[in-house]
């Protein structure tokens, strides 16, 4: 079972949408993943087609009633199960905050529920490190990190390896991660000007996959399917499919 978080703390670079379409990449493939919402919008949850869902059959329910993670698994058109999110999420820092073991009991949690599935676990991770991400990060055996190309984004990984270098110090052990480019506009040079700038300083930990710019990608959500089910011939659903491959060859998921 590999957990893989999916977090960037800058918003707009498709932490959501990557989540969704490598979950539902898995599941094309026959792997029956499980993916976990842990950003309190939920936007996670509504891409993939799950609506009106109370505290109590979210997330939330996980951290303030321990209620077992796979009574809170819904099924997705696709076929693999999320456990979703709530607004209710958003309080779990002033609840938790103080204590010392809140960090560590996602780990516990998928441990003691779904360890023994062995199916790969996406988790889309609140875009702050608070306890929320810092549960998806300890539970995590790796971090996938989405980079939009341009100028601020890249800016940005930059202090995320930095915070995440520190936190390896801390937990006194790696982790392992992926830099994904998205947003990638082929027409203009600075989309390249940005990979080859992360190349250089990242190095091999940077996808050789770029998600482009695509009306696909931006729609399929508002919808409640994946790229696939929206339009599985579209540059898009080419990039996810592309990008799960090459992630899925270098073991990045065993």
């Amino acid at each position: 079972m590999a957990v893989v978080a999916v977090f960037n703390q800058k918003g707009g670079v498709g932490k959501t949408t990557t989540c969704l379409n490598v979950t539902a990449a898995l599941s094309i493939a026959g792997t029956n993943p499980v993916a976990l919402d842990l950003d309190p919008q939920g936007h996670l949850t509504l891409a993939s087609g799950v609506g009106h869902v109370t505290s109590d059959h979210s997330m939330a329910a996980f951290f303030n009633h321990k209620t077992p993670l796979v009574q809170l698994l819904q099924d997705t058109s696709r076929g693999w199960q999320i456990a979703p999110a709530s607004l209710e999420l958003a309080k779990l820092d002033a609840l938790l905050g103080s204590d010392p073991h809140a960090a560590s009991l996602l780990k516990k949690g998928l441990q003691e529920d779904l360890a023994l599935t062995g199916a790969p676990i996406m988790i889309d991770c609140c875009p702050m490190l608070g306890v929320l991400t810092l549960n998806a990060l300890l539970a995590a055996d790796r971090v996938l990190v989405p980079v939009s190309a341009d100028f601020l984004s890249l800016q940005g990984v930059q202090r995320l390896d930095s915070a995440l270098n520190v936190l390896e110090k801390k937990l006194s052990r790696k982790i392992p991660r992926r830099i994904l480019v998205t947003r990638f506009d082929s027409r203009r040079k600075l989309s390249y000007d940005i990979y080859d700038k992360l190349r250089d300083q990242f190095g091999s930990l940077i996808c050789n996959t770029r998600i482009g710019e695509n009306v696909a990608l931006a729609t399929s959500p508002m919808h409640g399917i994946d790229v696939f089910e929206y339009d599985n011939h579209s540059t898009g659903a080419a990039d996810y499919r592309a990008l799960a491959k090459e992630l899925w060859e270098s073991g990045f998921f065993a």
